[in-house]
């Protein structure tokens, strides 16, 4: 199907007040953001929010949700070009600490949303969006314990360790605890993450 030159305008505009809610939400917080603040970060009309979103919590988990697919998506670019799971794990903890890096508007929305707790709201849509993170690890660690690169172990348990890993040496860098190289630290945790691995 052709997009129309409105498709365009409408998804630029879609791509302007998330980035634009992004922005008040790291700076906020879920809780005390407005709409107000959204429409004046965007510098559009807070009824024009509302064309394209029709509640904060609706534009909070779309902003969300667009962080995750972009990391998702280099994740798994990351991680499918790299051969053997050694490369494999080098990729996802390297692509997302550097995203995170580079995107700290997107990682504080990201670590608040595992706080929020609004009955029946976020934190189950969140869950959908954590639980493909840990997938990609997940299938690449199974793939390697089949094709015997690594030793049998329980690998959704495996997965959620990485994971948390992962998001450790993220949460020292963005409170800048870390005195070592961001390099230094991946290869870091990578080492020790094949130390509980390998065979």
């Amino acid at each position: 199907m052709k997009r129309t030159k409105q498709d365009v305008v409408s998804e630029f505009r879609c791509a302007e007040i998330l980035e634009a809610a992004r922005r008040t939400f790291a700076t906020k917080g879920f809780h005390a953001a407005t709409m107000d603040e959204i429409a004046e970060t965007a510098g559009v009309a807070k009824g024009t929010l509302y064309l394209y979103f029709d509640s904060k919590r609706t534009i909070y988990l779309k902003a969300l949700e667009h962080g995750f697919s972009q990391l998702l998506e280099l994740t798994t670019a990351k991680m499918q070009a790299a051969a053997g799971i050694r490369a494999k794990i080098r990729a996802f903890v390297g692509t997302r600490l550097e995203y995170a890096v580079d995107n700290r508007d997107f990682y504080r929305i990201y670590a608040e949303s595992c706080n929020v707790a609004e009955p029946g709201s976020i934190n189950k849509d969140f869950q959908k969006l954590y639980t493909r993170q840990i997938n990609a690890v997940a299938q690449a660690l199974n793939e390697a314990v089949e094709h015997g690169e690594i030793r049998p172990l329980p690998v959704q348990a495996a997965a959620f360790t990485i994971y948390d890993m992962t998001r450790g040496l993220i949460v020292r860098h963005l409170l800048d605890k870390s005195k070592t190289a961001i390099e230094e630290d991946i290869q870091f945790v990578c080492e020790f993450i094949w130390a509980g691995i390998g065979k």
